[in-house]
């Protein structure tokens, strides 16, 4: 490794040549107007920018893909000398500005696509006082700056002489000493030797112009001997403080030298398997620290998947078992459709699908995951993550332990899984269930639509085709006006007891109103009659005496023993503390 500083002049010659040129699997530059104008007023400064990182490239060094920095005229097929692999954002945003003769395609800071060039206004620039965004100006790729919707023009760039009118130098050839001299040389002569204005550009050239053409970046450069795990590491280093590389890219990058399209690859499978809503969150890098978790396991030994794991997965284990996982992410799906959990946004965690995807792809593969009994048990240790709430960090030492932990209980018996046996609940955490941003509400919900519950008004029962159609969302069962009107603890009025998953047309008929009055209500309407309506009432877990009465105190400690006893059901573990003097204050009553 060399590090030395060099001129801003060469590292641009050198990207507009191809010499030096970006990993393929880099992400695209991402810098808007106002981060370009900051970089520039640093470079005219002469004020630190920060290093950039090159990797010696040729004969024997890591093979990458490689491709030209944006806006850069060379052939993509050009051998680079050197690839750059930090520095990016700040080298494309510098060869546009400073060095291309073509407009700077970026966006505003609100996301809107501009074409533009930058000039350095040559009175703010000597201004001591002068604000940084009078001194470089973005204008648009027309050259002209216009008000009232481009009916005034306020500003015209369009020729020398309106640069040379408006005292506006173009910053695109700041770094070109030839054609910089050309544009002096004309603007003496439009000024007619001016003593000011000669004297004024002089000071320009001599405290901007010049020390711009000699600035130099530090720059370390990796030798081609570079052993590919420590490229990665780089990688994952210098870009912490920018747009991070994630496992993926880098893994990406290390196929690339089989030339294996892992980008691609990811791409199809995402469209085949991982395009319903339930997986849309399942990204790439959850995919390949599942595929890195099942090649483990499959291999025998010590299980891991750490970043340091998958970051080691070699193409020959990707290839043979990425099918086998797509397979096992699809079951998962279906596991979990079965259990009520029918969107991305109701999955609790979307981490506890790496685990289960593998679990599942061990037991396909075995041909056991079919069977009634094997669901059951991979269902039990999934709720007991979600209600243990033990998916909400770093989880890989737990992913591990679950797949070699969950197929020896299933296979062979005997010891239950850390998971399970990890799992605690308190009752007191029903009340701290206020929103659906909680794994464990996202899981009551799930159970209460697992209990075949069935909405007020059409009876349609709450399953995957009623769930999309008919706009299931939670809504209170004691509506939040009325319970506000009676001064009810709103722990408990907005907490998971209270609610349920209701149709937007049955929600609109509560409104408001007491819970007696809103029953009496679709009643009266002939939406339905009383018994079957207290049958749909009880399929929420909820007593329809209590709820005719408008009693709300004991319908909260009834509805929490029944939510208490359905997570016990579903995790096939005890819940202690039911009974606890915090419980029956909080409560009013034990929930045994």
């Amino acid at each position: 490794m060399k590090t030395n500083d060099r001129q801003l002049t060469e590292l641009l010659n050198k990207v507009d040549s191809g010499a030096a040129q970006l990993p393929d699997f880099q992400r695209g530059w991402v810098w808007d107007d106002s981060r370009i104008r900051a970089l520039i007023l640093s470079v005219i400064h002469n004020f630190p920018v920060g290093a950039a990182m090159f990797l010696e490239y040729g004969h024997g060094s890591i093979h990458f893909k490689h491709k030209p920095i944006e806006g850069s005229p060379a052939n993509p097929g050009t051998e680079p000398d050197e690839l750059i692999l930090d520095g990016q954002q700040r080298l494309t945003s510098l060869y546009n500005a400073l060095y291309s003769r073509n407009p700077v395609h970026t966006k505003t800071e609100k996301g809107k696509e501009i074409d533009c060039y930058y000039y350095l206004n040559i009175d703010k620039a000597l201004d001591p006082k002068a604000d940084d965004e009078e001194i470089v100006v973005s204008v648009p790729a027309s050259k002209r700056v216009t008000s009232d919707f481009g009916r005034k023009v306020e500003k015209d760039l369009t020729t020398r002489e309106q640069e040379f009118k408006n005292k506006m130098f173009p910053l695109n050839i700041i770094l070109d000493t030839s054609e910089e001299q050309n544009w002096q040389n004309s603007y003496y002569e439009y000024v007619n030797y001016q003593p000011d204005a000669m004297r004024q550009f002089t000071e320009l050239l001599v405290k901007i112009i010049l020390p711009t053409q000699q600035y130099q970046m530090p720059v370390i450069r990796l030798d081609k001997t570079t052993p590919k795990e420590a490229v990665c590491q780089v990688f994952e280093n210098v870009n912490t403080g920018g747009v991070s590389l994630t496992v993926f890219e880098l893994v990406t990058a290390i196929f690339a030298m089989d030339d294996f399209p892992l980008r691609q690859d990811w791409g199809d499978r995402k469209e085949k398997y991982f395009s319903s809503d339930l997986l849309s969150k399942v990204t790439a890098t959850d995919f390949l620290t599942a595929l890195t978790l099942l090649s483990s396991f499959k291999a025998g030994g010590t299980v891991s998947c750490k970043k340091r794991d998958v970051l080691s997965l070699k193409l020959d284990e990707y290839k043979k078992y990425a099918n086998s996982l797509c397979g096992g992410f699809s079951i998962a799906e279906k596991l979990l459709r079965e259990e009520r959990i029918f969107s991305s946004d109701d999955l609790p965690y979307s981490a506890q699908l790496i685990p289960l995807s593998a679990v599942c792809t061990v037991l396909k593969d075995e041909d056991r995951i079919h069977t009634d009994t094997v669901k059951n048990l991979v269902k039990q240790w999934y709720w007991c993550g979600v209600f243990g709430e033990l998916y909400g960090s770093a989880n890989e030492t737990r992913y591990a332990n679950d797949i070699v932990q969950v197929v020896k209980w299933i296979n062979k018996g005997g010891d239950l899984p850390k998971t399970v046996t990890d799992f605690y609940f308190n009752p007191m955490r029903l009340l701290g269930l206020q929103s659906r941003q909680s794994a464990a509400y996202k899981g009551v919900m799930a159970l209460i639509l697992k209990n075949h519950a069935r909405d007020f008004i059409s009876g349609a029962e709450m399953d995957f085709s009623t769930f999309s159609d008919e706009k299931i969302d939670i809504h209170h069962i004691f509506p939040k006006d009325y319970c506000i009107k009676q001064r009810y603890d709103k722990r408990k009025w907005n907490s998971v007891v209270n609610k349920t998953a209701l149709s937007a047309k049955s929600n609109r008929e509560i409104g408001g109103s007491a819970p007696s009055v809103y029953l009496g209500r679709l009643e009266k309407k002939g939406s339905v009659t009383t018994a079957n309506l207290d049958g749909y009432v009880e399929s929420h877990w909820i007593d329809h005496d209590l709820l005719r009465a408008d009693d709300f105190q004991n319908f909260i400690i009834d509805r929490a023993k029944k939510l208490l006893r359905a997570i016990e059901t579903a995790t096939g573990r005890t819940i202690s503390g039911k009974d606890s003097d915090e419980v029956q204050q909080a409560f009013g009553a034990a929930l045994n």
